[in-house]
């Protein structure tokens, strides 16, 4: 890193406070390496503990912590997450938008139907299956190959164990206004991903305009990569 460069994070840690928001099946733990390394920098970060239950409560939570921010806000989002800050980015507070291996909806459009669209070649279902109470949840025996491929057994044996369901309305409510047509993005394709295909989180990000890096992870890749997500968010802070 140059002397300017580290000069623009310094200034971006100063000017930035990152809203750091999980995605579906866990929690804002998820972020603790990320949130350490982004702390260090310098940065303000609050980390949004939504219940993923609706996709209206979770932004609500989001706002909250948007309005608690002292700084102009980098929204970040994980998978589901994406999802929640394409949505709640609309806020004048927000500067920017980073999606890490997430969903980026377009007008009109939910998870249920991003999801829905027909794999290609080489590409896998991912083993959601239904929980309790018409929720979602990801089939424990196929967790670690599929979510966190590259992160270490016992921590995916516990992942899968205490995952939080995901409630069908946070999966097919639409999102009104996506708030990457008017503030600029970034996006960190994983491209070990078994839950959202590289090729898809690929389609996503140039159809929102975004700024691309490209990492060989798993959709688990803050836990996997936490000092790499940080630089990406931290980047994104300095650039957007």
């Amino acid at each position: 890193m140059t002397n300017a460069q580290i000069s623009d994070a310094g200034r971006a840690a100063q000017s930035r406070s990152i809203v750091l928001v999980h995605g579906a099946f866990v929690d804002a733990s998820g972020w603790q390496g990320v949130y350490t390394d982004l702390v260090r920098r310098g940065f303000e970060v609050l980390v949004t503990q939504h219940p993923t239950q609706t996709l209206s409560g979770d932004i609500a939570v989001v706002k909250q912590a948007i309005a608690a921010a002292r700084n102009p806000v980098v929204l970040v989002g994980h998978s589901y997450g994406g999802a929640v800050i394409t949505a709640a980015g609309n806020d004048a507070k927000v500067a920017a938008l980073a999606y890490v291996a997430a969903f980026v909806p377009d007008m009109g459009e939910s998870i249920g139907v991003l999801t829905s669209a027909p794999l290609e070649a080489g590409e896998v279902a991912p083993p959601v299956v239904p929980g309790a109470d018409g929720t979602l949840i990801v089939d424990p025996a196929g967790f670690a190959q599929a979510f966190a491929a590259d992160v270490d057994a016992d921590t995916t044996r516990f992942l899968a164990a205490a995952q939080q369901p995901w409630g069908m309305e946070a999966v097919v409510a639409p999102v009104d206004d996506p708030a990457w047509k008017t503030k600029p993005s970034a996006y960190m394709v994983a491209s070990l991903d078994r839950m959202i295909p590289p090729r898809a989180q690929r389609m996503m990000a140039e159809r929102a305009g975004a700024a691309v890096t490209e990492i060989e992870a798993s959709h688990a890749v803050m836990l996997s990569k936490p000092a790499q997500v940080a630089e990406f968010i931290a980047r994104a802070a300095a650039t957007l």
